[in-house]
């Protein structure tokens, strides 16, 4: 009868079934069967009383085992064992947001991820500097594209302590264009490469007076013709005494956005269409000022301030230079740092951000730090 009852089943599952070979269907039913007799309950208490009898002390003596030997020592023996910067990382916040940007900079990043991180990163330093400006002294187009001129090769704070005495013997671009050469060279000695200066500030002063009537064209094309002005001078005056956009290339913004991996150019004019096309138009002036700001007060060319950055979880160049939040802070320049600005007579938007005017020439005061 046993027999008769255990194929009765198999016949019945490869009569149901007929594409299956019989030891399919035979292996069907069984194993069901098994699986439920192994789920009934006198499987659950022997289960119980093995368990009463055999395990609870095997387990009683097998935790001590395991908690003499957790995983948390081990990772902490990694800590020790790790660099000096990466404790640096652990114990600065922002370090520790950081983190996922060098990770994520390790694989190619999609241009859609590029360009929400570049803005990202420009919205971050609207925030920092609300109050940022054209750092040269100026009152009219004029001043600010002679200025620009000699802001080559030197910092914005000498030229603007040497321009009052130029432009209040010289107000105009007849008054310069009808100069004494060497008279305008002694004024601008300060600045450096003077005499080349004086060739190209003479010079467009004087196609200033002969081709504009005297007054400073808001055209790109007609500023990059005067002597001694390129694109990066001409957007300079187009975006702040025309408010026209236009992205001024430096040393400091062709830096950042090489460490920022928004281009690898070095060519400023290509590095200017590269950065460019990650923003609408209307951005391009504020965004020169704030990522130059940037440059001359946090994320410097040879020790960036990096744990006092606020942008460090957008920077893929993060560890470059201080981590110590306390040490980073030693670095910070300007106003940042509590030193004089750059310009003697700054927005008042700066000195209510707590902005330090910058001393006239030869006057003592604490030391405007810069690059």
């Amino acid at each position: 009868m046993k027999k008769a009852v255990a194929a009765g089943p198999a016949k019945k599952a490869a009569a149901a079934k007929p594409a299956k070979s019989a030891t399919k269907a035979a292996a069907a039913k069984p194993a069901k069967s098994t699986t439920k007799a192994a789920a009934a309950k006198p499987a659950k208490s022997a289960t119980k009383a093995t368990a009463a009898k055999s395990v609870r002390p095997v387990t009683k003596a097998a935790g001590p085992a395991k908690k003499a030997a957790p995983a948390k020592p081990a990772k902490s023996g990694t800590r020790a064992a790790a660099s000096t910067s990466a404790e640096r990382v652990e114990k600065s916040a922002a370090a520790k947001s950081a983190k996922p940007a060098k990770k994520s900079a390790a694989e190619p990043e999609s241009r859609t991820a590029l360009v929400r991180r570049a803005r990202r990163i420009n919205r971050e330093l609207a925030e920092v500097y609300p109050y940022a400006h054209p750092e040269l002294d100026f009152e009219n187009p004029f001043q600010l594209l002679v200025a620009t001129v000699l802001s080559a090769q030197t910092t914005d704070l000498r030229v603007n302590q040497t321009t009052p005495a130029l432009f209040a013997k010289y107000p105009t671009p007849e008054d310069l264009a009808a100069a004494n050469p060497e008279d305008v060279e002694e004024l601008i000695r300060p600045t450096g490469f003077f005499r080349a200066k004086t060739k190209s500030i003479m010079g467009l002063a004087s196609a200033l007076r002969d081709e504009f009537g005297g007054e400073v064209p808001g055209r790109l094309e007609d500023l990059v013709k005067l002597p001694g002005v390129g694109r990066k001078t001409a957007f300079v005056v187009m975006g702040n005494a025309f408010g026209r956009p236009g992205i001024t290339v430096d040393t400091h913004f062709g830096r950042l956005v090489r460490r920022w991996k928004w281009t690898q150019e070095t060519d400023p004019d290509k590095v200017e269409k590269a950065v460019g096309e990650l923003f609408p138009k209307s951005d391009w002036t504020m965004l020169s000022h704030r990522v130059i700001f940037h440059g001359r007060r946090i994320c410097h060319a040879r020790k960036p301030a990096c744990g006092a950055c606020p942008i460090a979880p957008l920077c893929p160049a993060y560890g470059e230079g201080e981590t110590d939040p306390e040490k980073a802070k030693k670095l910070l320049k300007y106003e940042k740092g509590g030193f004089p600005g750059q310009r003697l007579k700054p927005p008042q938007s700066y000195l209510d951000a707590g902005g330090i005017p910058a001393p006239p020439l030869g006057a003592t005061a604490p030391p405007a730090t810069g690059e």
